[in-house]
């Protein structure tokens, strides 16, 4: 598995963003928060990670959703493949970490600011793995407002044709994109639905539980089924900090001084509601 640390915890990773976004004066925190704990559990239980970013038999983790990097920076702060000077140079000039998923950044696979085509990245990796023969899995990130574009369809009917038992498809479902509610902006129904339809092996659950997310990451790809398989995860837009969550504005706001310290010590006092004990 990962080398990741098993002793830390949601709210340390919600922490780095939080430094990462002040620090470099950057939008997209709210699209983050929603993703820390699936990325979380699977970094920490399901990647094989190998000998780092480098290796060529690793698991490979897509971030479709690109918007939501931060998150995928913080784990990889966790695991040491990132050091604090990337953490509080972020999106200042000459780093090499920018607002958006970038190819160029060791354990990144994609380009993917431009939503609707990593899947289709995801789904090459997943072909060739099973073409050679090889044990490695592909963890696809979607956001639901990018289940508008036809390629991510496009490429689930392919993952489904070739029978692509190597691939996972996740939907970060938190119920918005940049300009408003999904269902609003153009209402994809129930994607559980949608995906059963389309080959996938589907199921929905809470985005935000740890224990769930684990445990049907784990049974789906331990799967007798034919083909891939897909989670809708139902999350919370700025999950962690109460004036965040479920307010689109901070998909593009930036921190003060004052909120940055407000929601730095919101996560401090749900970290000492836990008896300080980390996940």
């Amino acid at each position: 598995m990962s080398a990741i640390p098993a002793t830390y915890a949601s709210t340390n990773l919600r922490r780095t963003i939080l430094r990462m976004a002040y620090s470099g004066s950057t939008v997209h925190i709210a699209c983050a928060f929603s993703l820390v704990e699936i990325l979380a559990v699977l970094y920490r239980q399901h990647l094989c990670l190998g000998t780092g970013p480098k290796d060529p038999e690793r698991d490979y983790l897509i971030l479709s959703k690109g918007h939501g990097v931060m998150a995928q920076y913080a784990c990889l702060h966790e695991l040491g493949w990132l050091n604090e000077k990337h953490i509080q140079g972020y999106c200042t000039d000459g780093t090499p970490l920018k607002g958006l998923s970038d190819a160029d950044v060791p354990g990144l696979e994609v380009n993917s600011g431009s939503l609707g085509h990593g899947l289709s990245v995801g789904v090459g990796l997943a072909y060739g793995a099973l073409r050679r023969g090889t044990t490695q899995k592909v963890y696809a990130i979607l956001g639901d407002g990018e289940c508008n574009e036809g390629s991510i369809w496009e490429a689930l009917l392919f993952a489904a044709h070739f029978k692509l038992t190597n691939l996972l498809v996740i939907v970060d479902a938190n119920g918005f994109q940049a300009m408003g509610p999904t269902t609003e902006v153009m209402d994809t129904g129930s994607l559980e639905d949608k995906f059963r339809a389309f080959g996938f092996e589907a199921c929905t659950i809470d985005g935000h539980d740890e224990n769930v997310l684990n445990e049907t990451i784990g049974r789906l790809m331990a799967s007798s089924f034919p083909g891939p398989r897909a989670i809708i995860a139902r999350t919370s837009k700025g999950k962690g900090v109460s004036f965040m969550e479920g307010r689109n504005l901070w998909h593009y706001s930036r921190l003060t001084e004052k909120n940055y310290q407000d929601a730095l010590a919101e996560l401090e006092m749900v970290e000492a509601g836990r008896g300080g004990v980390r996940l």
